[in-house]
């Protein structure tokens, strides 16, 4: 199983954050890869500046026949269709998608100049892909350290399970 980690924290030409969620899956879905299961969608404060726009954020599982250099690729182009630059880390952004994890491997490889660590390196203390992961994927473990989702999740700080709230599209 492959789980993507999308979120959103500025409006775009093509609408809400919300917006920006659904259509990065849409377009996601164009480029050969199934949706298998979405999360709810959550809202967490900007990381690491709590003064910049508040996330919404969503887990999803997928399947593809893509390696993973080819779904970094398909990644990257969705991100553009937002605009999305690169300049500055954790800036507000419309539209950011992280690959969490690759059929439960560890891997480091570069694509466009970039380096991309799977799982994600920081995944462990991220109260937004861990929450909606577990949602979606009870019996998780990280590939790496192989602890399960429910530890992680329960690992959190006090404020980061405080901070983060299921909201809905409507």
């Amino acid at each position: 199983m492959i789980y993507l980690s999308l979120g959103s924290n500025l409006s775009s030409k093509h609408g809400n954050r919300f917006n920006n969620i659904d259509l990065a899956i849409s377009l996601l879905k164009k480029n050969t890869i199934k949706v298998i299961l979405k999360s709810s969608y959550y809202e967490t404060p900007s990381y690491p500046d709590k003064t910049n726009p508040k996330f919404i954020n969503v887990v999803i599982s997928i399947s593809s026949n893509l390696n993973l250099s080819e779904l970094a690729s398909k990644i990257v182009l969705v991100e553009k269709s937002f605009d999305r630059k690169r300049n500055k880390k954790n800036e507000p952004r419309a539209c950011d998608i992280d690959i969490i994890d690759y059929e439960n491997k560890v891997i480091n490889f570069e694509y466009n100049g970039q380096e991309f660590i799977v799982p994600h390196k920081k995944i462990c203390e991220r109260n937004f892909v861990l929450i909606p992961l577990q949602e979606i994927a009870k019996h998780w473990k990280h590939p790496k350290n192989h602890q399960h989702i429910k530890d992680l999740v329960e690992r959190l700080s006090l404020e980061d399970k405080k901070s983060i709230l299921k909201v809905s599209n409507s």
